[in-house]
């Protein structure tokens, strides 16, 4: 807060969902070969869960900042290039839109390290790595965002985590891996705030929460 001719102003910060993108957004793929198993790394095996356009949609609604966060260790592993990756995200960008005007991406980022890759500037340990909160800090202060206020929504337990370190309330989807990720949750007794259908279930579970 400020004062500025005898005027108070205070400074407001905007609520947020952070998405994960495959298997949250995007459908899981099998990959074009075994080692490349849940790896999205081609534009023409993009494509929607259904319901998630209506989601982010309904979310934008509600007031709230849509900010994907996503894991890309393929470029780590030399599968996928970060030009491959751009027309990846821009052909999502498409399909949303095209599915619902409204559905739209306020900011992506995207970690492309893995410690186990073949590339070596990206062969590293790195805080931009989910369960990590890199990305999440990034898109705080770019886009002015009150942790306090947003929700961490995802089909892993990476997700989960990463939310947990954040602060965030956590909603893990059934869709994607979210089924054997609830098991290793448990296992791991990580805290799941709401175990949602999908994202659209996840969206509507947040619109009930503001109007209590």
């Amino acid at each position: 807060m400020f004062l500025n001719n005898n005027i108070y102003y205070q400074d407001i910060l905007n609520k947020a969902l952070f998405l994960d993108r495959d298997g949250t957004i995007l459908k899981e793929v099998e990959g074009s070969a075994p080692e490349t198993l849940g790896y999205l790394t081609r534009v023409e095996d993009v494509k929607l869960i259904e319901g998630s356009a209506e989601a982010i949609a309904l979310a934008r609604k509600l007031g709230y900042k849509i900010i994907i966060i996503t894991n890309q260790s393929a470029i780590a592993r030399g599968w996928l290039t970060k030009s491959e990756l751009d027309r990846i995200n821009r052909r999502m960008y498409d399909l949303l839109k095209d599915a619902d005007p409204n559905a739209l991406i306020d900011a992506l980022y995207f970690s492309p390290f893995h410690k186990d890759g073949t590339l070596k500037e990206y062969s590293i340990e790195h805080s931009s790595r989910k369960p990590d909160i890199g990305m999440i800090l990034d898109a705080k202060k770019d886009l002015d965002i009150d942790l306090s206020s947003s929700f961490m929504i995802g089909d892993a337990c990476s997700d989960v985590e990463c939310g947990i370190n954040a602060g965030l309330y956590n909603i893990l989807v059934e869709t994607g891996y979210g089924k054997m990720a609830y098991k290793k949750c448990l296992d791991e007794k990580l805290k799941i705030d709401f175990i949602a259908s999908d994202l659209l279930d996840a969206v509507k579970h947040i619109e009930k929460m503001s109007q209590n």
